[in-house]
């Protein structure tokens, strides 16, 4: 029961409680808890969220490895002391919309071949499997690949274009479509994006800057029509950039962070944790009249139209 205190007026009204308690989310797309995946997860269990993740089979057994040796636990701990527990992990390559799509070499795999069905079709067999239907009431995209992320756009082959759209903007398409019957009412959608997808980034290329641009279109459309087919809210957070071990692929990334952070209105530095909260904000029915939405967390730096290091 939230807790009452006094306005100006001196009427009794209610304080705002951001409880997530009996929801359950799915974040795809965590693999360590260096990025913003797990940022957002731990932030979800915070807000009394039970959480499932989905991982990429190459780096599922690091994962769990790391788990059961207890290597995450000082980054696992949540406010009350506790563990942030992932009620089920589950492999995940979301280049891949059934299983029958993936190569013969993938799916022979030894990385690949011990973990059964790591499609998204797969992941949403599980799931209803192991909670039934419905079964969700979160879902995070943390999902991005550009197998030529450091060529210019220029230089880009079509197959490093497509697959760097495919897994990172059409695959939210696909676990929309494929986890939609899934979710309970006032579900929520949540994706990351990046400015790329607005603004010339030198250095961030292999058509991620094109991807990210889908994926902030792909938002406002599934909106509209997961919206009116499902009642679900879908959004998307444009991220300032983060040294993460997966952006380390960029290849200059640490420039990134400390240019944004030298020209942006508010030069602190941005957390995976800021990104989180916000995550489970929007992810909560304090944002019911959220969607369709690009929301930035990026300590200001997409207001400015000129870089103050210019101008000393």
């Amino acid at each position: 029961m939230p807790l009452a205190a006094s306005d100006p007026s001196g009427d009794i009204t209610p304080m705002l409680a951001m409880d997530l308690t009996g929801r359950r989310a799915l974040v795809a797309g965590v693999a360590d808890d260096a990025g913003y995946g797990f940022a957002i997860a731990k932030a979800l269990a915070e807000a009394g969220a039970t959480v499932c993740v989905a991982t990429w089979p190459p780096a599922l057994n690091i994962f769990m490895n790391l788990l059961e040796r207890g290597k995450l636990d000082e980054s696992r701990r949540l406010g009350s002391g506790k563990l942030l527990e992932f009620e089920r992990i589950y492999p995940l390559d979301a280049a891949y919309d059934t299983l029958a799509d993936a190569p013969e070499d993938i799916r022979n795999n030894k990385r690949y071949r011990e973990v059964g069905d790591f499609s998204v079709d797969g992941l949403a067999s599980r799931l209803a499997s192991d909670f039934g239907t419905p079964a969700l009431d979160i879902i995070v995209h943390s999902l991005a690949n550009g197998p030529e992320v450091k060529k210019p756009l220029l230089e880009t082959s079509r197959a490093g274009y497509l697959a760097a759209v495919g897994v990172s903007a059409y695959s939210l398409v696909s676990l929309v479509n494929r986890l939609g019957a899934l979710l309970r009412p006032n579900a929520s959608v949540l994706s990351l994006t990046y400015m790329a997808s607005e603004r010339v980034i030198p250095g961030y290329g292999g058509g991620m800057s094109s991807a990210k641009a889908a994926l902030e279109s792909d938002t406002r459309t599934l909106a509209y029509e997961a919206g009116r087919k499902w009642g679900v809210r879908i959004n998307t957070i444009s991220a300032g950039p983060l040294a993460s071990r997966a952006a380390s692929a960029i290849g200059i990334i640490e420039r990134m962070v400390q240019y944004c952070s030298v020209n942006s209105p508010l030069t602190s530095e941005l957390t995976p944790m800021d990104v989180g909260y916000t995550a489970a904000f929007l992810s909560s029915p304090l944002a019911a009249g959220i969607t369709g939405t690009t929301i930035y967390v990026d300590k200001g730096y997409h207001a400015m139209g000129m870089a103050p290091s210019a101008v000393g």
